[in-house]
Formats: structure tokens, sequence, C-alpha cells
């Protein structure tokens, strides 16, 4: 029952466990409410079988009354705090359970997952459903199923007790769930639509902050914003339909209900008139019949985190099965020498981008990655450090097969550099100690200045303190890139590998970030992708990518004058 429960709402084995709490409690809780009615049915009660001489000598004693109400009262306090304590309070630690199970499902992604993924729709899932899951379960789904418990405990109850008024007051009650039950699938169809109008909003407005400057540099202010009212309306006017229609059902379901309390009026009115009919159950059911409808109209007031639940905890059950990437915890490489052999790879796409690539990365070199653009460089590198595990051929790095290491394990042996640079709104000394968390200032400024990086942090207004905004938006390119190549040679790892890292360096300052490589090389393996032939130029190796495959493997010498693909680029980019 448990496993069926935690499958079927995305819960943890106590989350599971809560949730049947919860229910049982919100049961307890709505039954404990009908003792109003039976407090006072009981005490008119009282005294009519006083009056009728039927053993109530002292009928005008009210304080055993008033210790019954008061212990009624008492009962439905302690019945609500454990109610609220198993659905709220429970529901946010499970929510928070969810939060960090999430976070370390994408902790445990490849990598290079992120880059496929689309941005609004992961932060939709992570922030959006997970808080309407918590509205969901801590105010609909515990008081849908124990409404429907308790509504049926009463009704057994009353349908024994007077069967005439119980039919004309609980008829309401299926007739209202069909409404709700019928009016599901349009509901459905009316999320999807919802969804995907709300993010093409986000997916808008996030397109707007990443290429602001584009969008003002080409004076497509007016178009941007022209888009950006189109998304909003769109979702708009989605968002109002989909309202529309559940305030219909809602607000038709809940008149229905109402109509159980006037067939109870009307046909204990005329029981009443008949005689068949005491007064003391007429009002006892009229009671019952102003608070009975109390939970289910909650549920109604929830109605479309309702209809929502099964799609939210699909997206959630999604994420779950994605396949994670796994591995032994120890690593122990004879060296550090990189080893493809016939490795091709291909995206989920189905197109392949690496067709049997074989080449050795040597430890005390560098290797250099050229080709034209889309012949797989990038994805080369990439498989190296197991951003993504290759569709077949082995990849090995002092002998060990990296797809059996665990990646947080293989990433601690890699200093990565890429052209597109990530910086943190914090000081250069914190960006640059990033590489290693408990480096020393002297360490810190070691690096630096073999990335050269002195040069123009001297110049800033708080020097080596200076706090840089975010990702670095008051630092030049090249200033940026010297930033993260300080952080790479910081961490002092086995393995560098350096996607375009020279690519925002003007050549003054790649000629000495050239000279830092390589103090850097000794005992160590750098793979650098790069177009610029002066930097491939003074790798030890060079493997020349093209069409996935590799077309040319040899020092730079020996490819020069084999008059092949990396001869002609060469010449190309010395004719420029």
């Amino acid at each position: 029952m448990l496993e069926m429960i935690r499958r079927r709402f995305a819960l943890s084995e106590k989350g599971a466990k809560d949730f049947c709490k919860g229910v049982a409690f919100t049961v307890l809780l709505d039954l404990a409410l009908m003792l109003p009615a039976v407090f006072i049915f009981f005490f008119l009660r009282g005294f009519q079988w006083a009056r009728d001489g039927l053993g109530y000598e002292n009928p005008g004693a009210v304080w055993p009354w008033c210790v019954i109400a008061l212990s009624a009262m008492l009962l439905m306090y302690v019945i609500a705090v454990f109610q609220y304590r198993s659905t709220y309070t429970s529901v946010y630690d499970e929510s928070a359970v969810r939060r960090i199970s999430l976070a370390e499902k994408l902790r445990r992604l490849p990598l290079a997952f992120f880059g496929e993924k689309n941005l609004s729709d992961l932060t939709s899932t992570i922030m959006d459903d997970c808080t309407d899951l918590e509205h969901t379960f801590s105010h609909a789904v515990p008081q849908l199923i124990a409404s429907l418990t308790s509504i049926a405990i009463v009704a057994v109850g009353m349908f024994f007790y007077n069967w005439q008024l119980a039919l004309a007051l609980f008829w309401v009650v299926p007739v209202a769930f069909l409404i709700v039950y019928l009016s599901r699938e349009r509901k459905h169809r009316e999320f999807f639509e919802y969804y995907g109008t709300r993010r093409a909003v986000a997916e808008r407005i996030q397109e707007g902050l990443d290429n602001v400057q584009e969008i003002k540099s080409y004076s497509l202010v007016e178009t941007y914003m022209h888009d950006l009212y189109a998304d909003v309306d769109r979702n708009e006017k989605v968002q109002t339909k989909g309202e529309l229609m559940t305030g219909i059902m809602v607000n038709g379901s809940q008149s229905i209900l109402k109509l159980g309390l006037a067939g109870v009026i009307l046909a204990g009115a005329g029981m009443l008139a008949s005689g068949t009919l005491d007064i003391f159950t007429y009002i006892v059911f009229l009671v019952v019949g102003a608070r009975i409808y109390a939970p289910v109209n909650e549920v109604l007031n929830n109605l479309a985190a309702l209809f929502y639940l099964d799609t939210k905890i699909g997206r959630m059950n999604e994420m779950e099965r994605m396949p994670v990437q796994q591995g032994a915890e120890e690593f122990n490489p004879d060296g550090y020498d990189i080893e493809f052999r016939n490795v091709s790879f291909s995206y989920g796409t189905g197109k392949t981008v690496l067709k049997n690539v074989s080449f050795v990365a040597r430890q005390g070199e560098i290797t250099a990655l050229t080709g034209p653009s889309g012949s797989g460089k990038t994805t080369a590198a990439k498989l190296a450090a197991r951003f993504w595990d290759a569709d077949s051929g082995t990849i090995t790095i002092g002998g060990v097969d990296v797809s059996g290491i665990d990646p947080e394990i293989l990433l601690k042996s890699y200093s990565i550099v890429i052209q597109d640079v990530v910086l943190f709104n914090a000081s250069v000394m914190d960006n640059i100690r990033i590489g290693k968390r408990d480096a020393t200032d002297e360490e810190v400024l070691a690096a630096a200045r073999l990335a050269n990086c002195d040069e123009f942090v001297e110049r800033l207004p708080h020097g080596w303190n200076t706090v840089i905004g975010e990702n670095g938006e008051t630092l030049s390119g090249g200033q940026r890139q010297r930033i993260s190549i300080a952080r790479a040679m910081l961490k002092d790892a086995p393995v560098v590998l350096l996607d375009e890292a020279t690519a925002s360096v003007d050549v003054e300052n790649e000629t000495l970030i050239q000279s830092a490589l390589s103090e850097l090389v000794r005992d160590r393996t750098v793979l650098i992708i790069a177009h610029r032939m002066r930097t491939v130029s003074e790798a030890d190796r060079i493997v020349v990518l093209s069409g996935g495959e590799v077309v040319e493997d040899g020092s730079p010498e020996e490819l020069l004058s084999r008059d092949g693909t990396f001869s002609r680029m060469y010449r190309i980019q010395a004719l420029q």
C-alpha cells in the first residue's frame, strides 16, 4: 500500500507514511467538526426526555453539558493540531526532501545535459512544480480523500438513522463530483496549453536579458517588445479561459451541493407535516447539512491543483528516471595519458558526431585538436572529461576507462578552461580561488601572475579585492579569460583541457599565456582545442578532425610537410 502511494504521488517512504497519517487525521478532524451538531442534538434531546419524564430529574443542570462541550472542544483542538502537523508541516518537510532529491539528481546528471536542456523548463520543474505540489498536498489531496471518507462514514450512519433525509442530503455529492470528473480531460488540455504559453513568456524574457546588447545595437527593441507583449497576451488569454472554466465548474458544483440542504428542508418539512419525523431529528439533519459540505467545498476550491497533479508528478518522475552517471569512488591511474580507441558518439538527435576516433594525448605534452567547425573537437574533449559517455569505443586515462569512474572523482584530475567564461559576483581573488578553495593568498597571486592577471588587476579600484560584478561584467573578455586560466592553474590538476581558451586574448597576452602553459605542461596532460594556427603550432602533437573522423595526426612539422588539411588551414590563416 505504501509503495503504491509512494509511486503514485512521487513521495519518499517517510513522505508516504506521513501522507497516510495526514489523511487519517484529516478524516478525524472532519468527523470531529460534526461534534457541535451531535452536542446540540443530545442537548435538546435531553430536555425533551426530561420533559416527557424519561429519567432526567434535573433538566436545568447545565454544568454537565458545559463539561461535555469543553471536552468536545479540547478533542477538536487536539485532533486539529495533529492534523496540521501531519499535513502542512510534514508536506513542507517532504517538499524539502523532494527539492534536495532533485538537486542531487541534477548533480549526478551528465554535465552536457545542461547544455541541451531547456533551462526555463528545468527551472519550472525545480521551482514552480515543487511549489505547486506543496500547495496541492497541503490543501487538496489529503482533504479530498478525507472528505470522501468522512462523508461516506457520516452518510452510512445517517442512512441508518433516517434514510429519506439522508438521501435528500447526499444525492448531490456524486452529482457534483461527476461534473468535476467529466471536465477533467478538458482541464488537462488547457493546462498543457497554459504551460506552453507561460514557458514561452519565460523564454522570451530570458532571451531579452541574455541578448540585450544585440537587441539594442541592432535597433530591435520595438520588435522584441512586440513579440514579448504577444506572448504575454496569449498567456493571459489561455489563463483567463482556464480560470473561467474552473470557476464555472467549481461554482456549479458548489451550487449543486447547496441543493442538498434545500432537499433536506423540503423533505423534512413534508415529513414533519405528515408526523413521520420529529423536530429534533429535523434540526440535526439541518445542522449536519450546513456542515457536511464544507470539506467538499475546500477540495473544489483547490480543483485546479488537483487537475494538474498528474502532470506535475509526471514531470517529477520523468526527471527522476533520467539516467545518471555513476562509477568507482577511487581513481588510481597509471599516469595521465588520455587515449581514444575507436570512439563513436552521437547526440540524442541521432546525428553521429564522432566516428571511430583514435588518438593519444600523452602526459607532459600539449596535444591540439583542430579542424573545421563542427568536426567534433569540443565533443571529443567533453568525452575525455566524461561530460557524456561514448556510444562505442573506449576512452582511458592512465589505462583506466573513464566510463567506470564517478564523474566528480574524475573531474578532480581536470582543470578546464572554455571560451565562454563563467565568473561570479565576487572579488578577483575569490574568483581565482574557486580552483582551490583552501589556497593561500600567495598561491592565488602566483597563479594569477602566471596567467598575466596582475597587469590589469592592479589598475582596478580595490586591486585583488575588487568585486567584478555578475559574470565579470566590469572586465573585458580577455581579462575574464585570464582569470579563468589562473583559476585552472591554481587547481594544479594533472590534466588540462583548454577549449578556445585564448580566443579572446590579444596576441601579446596569448604569447605570455603560451609561455605559462609551457611551464604548466611539465608532467601534465594538456589538450587544447583551437582554430588559431599560432596556438596550434606550439603543440607537441596535433590531431586534425574533419566530419567526426581523425584525418591527420602528428607533430606540427610532420603535418605541414604532408600538404594535407592542416597545411591548407595553416596557409589560409597565414594569408589573412
